[in-house]
C-alpha cells in the first residue's frame, strides 16, 4: 500500500513501463468489449436468420397469427 501511494505523490513523468502496462490494460478492455458486442451481434444475426426461414415461429417480433 505504501508503494501505491509514493506511486500517487510521485510527479516524475511517465516511464515506457507504465505506458506499456497501460496500454495492456486499455487493449485488455477494448478486446473484452469487442468479444461481448460480437457475441451479442451474432445472436442477434442468427435470430434474424431464423426469422427469414420460419417467419411463423412466434419468436420474430410479431404474435404468431
Amino acid at each position: 500500500m505504501n508503494s501505491f501511494l509514493k506511486m500517487m505523490k510521485d510527479e516524475a513523468g511517465a516511464s515506457a513501463a507504465e505506458y506499456a502496462l497501460i496500454l495492456a490494460i486499455v487493449g485488455t478492455g477494448i478486446a473484452v468489449a469487442a468479444l461481448g458486442l460480437g457475441n451479442s451481434i451474432s445472436g442477434a444475426m442468427t435470430k434474424a436468420s431464423n426469422c427469414i426461414t420460419t417467419p411463423s415461429s412466434g419468436n420474430c417480433g410479431t404474435p404468431a397469427a
